[in-house]
């Protein structure tokens, strides 16, 4: 078995999902494994793709859908009409993929958890449910773990396929509380597998990080304070914006790596008008910057996200949900240090590893601050950073995944 077919609504750019996938892929193919991509987009090897754009959650089609399957109760007919005409289009591209490059087995990453498309969802289902293909279902993010989602009028759909029990399929969760939940709301045993970073090739020194800290303004000796996150509502970027301005610094600013994303521009705009308030510069260089590994890694842009981490001096992480952390796990691989709100997954799955990390409870006091000046004062500092990358080899890296992945796909034989 060493062809595999991996699904999902895209796997292009830097979300989580098509990061993660990034990584499995990297796993599988150092082991042996062909890999080949069905997705609405793709940044994957051509050769080795099948795009179909109704697949893909941005699709007008799929967008109108989803409009009318939230927020209510109640579907007019026309809408069971509409999903049930785009699943059967879906799985018929399904299965022309399959025929194709014909797959030993397939890994859907998130495509049955979170009903982001959801005739896709339901094809996927139905195509295992009548080929029997072997399926790892990776799941990142669930609908119970959506507000947007807790309201809908396709309650039969989401329990038929979001996610689906099916004996084919072997189902991957990435934290604890997912792995449980899925137990409780859905009877489906899983095995929890981290993000993972690959720790056994530590980071090359980058050569643009001063050209990055000169561009930007920063002087050798003023904090380079990164934020290395999209700038969405979950990511409570205000408490790394009330850091800043605490710390007293002659220039407060902090430097926001990503864009906004798929959710909208007015939680950017939220803010921007706190920082105005606050008198806290934002620099926002998402413009600037690009993957270093994904499928299409910088091609396009003038600094990689490996010259943001090399360049800051210090990580601020202040989400109040995170189904893991991938920014996290980065700062810890590149040896910065880090400023973490204790979000409920990180209490439970990461916190317990042991990291040396400066925590707070939902607000940033003037403790907090002294902490992390003392920190970043301390003669302890770089036994401390490096006792976090070995913990990231130990518990979070590429070998952690390739051991559980190989050990489920052999489940298979």
């Amino acid at each position: 078995m060493k062809r595999v077919g991996i699904i999902s609504t895209r796997i292009a750019g830097t979300d989580g999902v098509s990061l993660e996938t990034f990584k499995w892929y990297h796993v599988l193919e150092r082991n042996g494994y062909e890999c080949y991509f069905f997705a609405g987009q793709l940044e994957t090897p051509p050769e080795r793709s099948y795009v179909e754009p109704k697949a893909h959650f941005e699709h007008p089609e799929i967008q109108e859908i989803q409009s009318e399957c939230f927020g209510r109760r109640v579907r007019r007919p026309s809408l069971s009409s509409k999903v049930h005409e785009l699943r059967q289009f879906l799985k018929t591209k399904l299965y022309l993929f399959y025929k194709t490059f014909n797959p030993d087995f397939l890994i859907v990453e998130n495509a049955l958890a979170i009903p982001m498309n959801v005739p896709l969802g339901m094809a996927i289902t139905e195509f295992i449910a009548e080929t029997g293909v072997p399926t790892i279902a990776h799941h990142h993010d669930f609908a119970w773990e959506r507000d947007r989602f807790l309201i809908c009028a396709i309650q039969d759909y989401v329990h038929y396929a979001f996610p689906p029990a099916h004996p084919s399929i072997r189902h991957v969760t990435i934290n604890s509380n997912a792995s449980r939940q899925l137990s409780f709301r859905r009877g489906l045993s899983n095995v929890v597998v981290p993000n993972v970073f690959d720790f056994a090739h530590p980071p090359k020194e980058s050569g643009k990080k001063n050209q990055l800290r000169k561009m930007l303004g920063f002087e050798d000796d003023e904090l380079f304070i990164l934020q290395p996150t999209r700038v969405v509502p979950r990511k409570w970027i205000e408490r790394a914006i009330e850091l800043v301005y605490l710390m007293d610094l002659p220039r407060p600013r902090l430097v926001i790596s990503h864009k906004s994303g798929d959710e909208g521009t007015l939680y950017e705009t939220r803010v921007k008008e706190y920082a105005d308030r606050l008198g806290v510069d934002l620099i926002f260089i998402g413009d600037l910057v690009g993957a270093a590994r994904s499928f299409k890694s910088n091609s396009t842009h003038e600094f990689t996200i490996d010259d943001v981490y090399q360049a800051a001096d210090l990580v601020t992480y202040p989400s109040g949900y995170e189904g893991f952390g991938n920014a996290f796990v980065e700062a810890v691989y590149f040896k910065k240090p880090i400023v973490v709100n204790r979000y409920s997954i990180f209490i439970e799955d990461i916190e317990p590893i042991g990291f040396d990390v400066i925590s707070f409870d939902g607000f940033v006091t003037r403790e907090i601050v002294e902490e992390v000046k003392r920190f970043l004062e301390s003669d302890a500092r770089h036994a401390s950073l490096e006792k976090n990358y070995h913990l990231g080899q130990t518990y979070l890296s590429y070998e952690v995944l390739e051991q559980k992945l190989l050990s489920i796909i052999q489940t298979f034989k």
